[in-house]
């Protein structure tokens, strides 16, 4: 699976800022069709993204494009749209928006596998990320999740979370808590990557910081961004470090060796190594090399 560590929106409808995004180096670029888009622009943003798919690079970006939640009565002409530039070119993924039960993932995967069908494309080639937002969302994200093989992703959105629950935003995001640890505990269960909340004050460095720090220490993959001057230190703060990787190939030849000898749990560097400090350190090289750094 890709590395997803920053995932930046751009209106679409505004085909000088995905132009933009092309140039970031940013993992996912994604076009949308939903709240950064108003009401009497949403024909515009379907014909901008359908231009931006045929005629800009985004080299090794992954392309998204994130419609109109399902039920929204918009859901189905903004697929009809992307998809109907055939087999020139398709996305790479879409992005479903408050999604709150698992017939809306199924719903959607079912048009991403006729469309993959109708023009010869690769059969589960294009992925399917759900956004996580609403109230109803968090109580039935155990049958979400699961829904469909095609969803790679889950993210986690605080904003619309926060106002479906009635609550206040605040920096320390403690009222969105435990909707952020169920994203991320319901995710690792089924094998899933989780990016993290929106930091929406991207002139505050260290805030984004300790936020992405802290998100990263709960497990997120990644974290959404909604300026270019977020990406690069997202991408840092999600990338494991070189100090560790080298611990983690440390602990994984160590594991090997006493495996080998017939010894379950071992010691390194005066600490106790056993099978969660092996894992996690499996974990690491996994990113690492998702991120292009093992």
């Amino acid at each position: 699976m890709r590395a997803r560590r920053a995932l930046i929106y751009m209106p679409g409808d505004d085909l000088h800022k995905i132009r933009k995004a092309t140039t970031l180096g940013v993992d996912c670029a994604c076009m949308d069709m939903e709240d950064g888009v108003a009401v009497n622009r949403k024909a515009e943003a379907r014909q901008t993204i359908v231009e931006a798919l045929k005629i800009l690079d985004f080299g090794l970006s992954e392309k998204l494009v994130r419609i109109n939640a399902v039920g929204s009565g918009l859901e189905a002409a903004d697929l009809d749209a992307v998809f109907s530039a055939g087999m020139e070119v398709h996305p790479d993924g879409i992005v479903v928006p408050k999604v709150e039960r698992a017939e809306q993932v199924l719903w959607v995967s079912a048009q991403i596998a006729a469309a993959e069908q109708r023009y010869e494309w690769l059969a589960g080639g294009i992925a399917l990320i759900i956004q996580i937002e609403t109230a109803a969302g968090v109580v039935d994200i155990r049958s979400v999740l699961s829904a469909d093989p095609r969803l790679e992703a889950v993210i986690f959105g605080a904003e619309d979370m926060a106002a479906s629950m009635g609550a206040k935003r605040t920096p320390e995001a403690w009222e969105v808590f435990y909707a952020r640890s169920a994203v991320i505990t319901h995710a690792a269960a089924f094998d899933l990557q989780a990016i993290d909340m929106v930091y929406v004050n991207f002139k505050d460095q260290a805030g984004l910081e300790a936020e992405a720090c802290q998100g990263a220490q709960m497990g997120f993959a990644g974290k959404q961004v909604i300026h270019p001057s977020q990406v690069e230190q997202v991408q840092r703060l999600f990338t494991p470090s070189d100090e560790e990787i080298a611990h983690a190939r440390r602990v994984m030849q160590a594991f090997e060796k006493y495996q080998q000898a017939g010894q379950g749990a071992f010691a390194l560097d005066g600490k106790m190594v056993d099978a969660p400090i092996v894992k996690a350190a499996a974990r690491v090289l996994v990113s690492a090399q998702a991120a292009g750094k093992a």
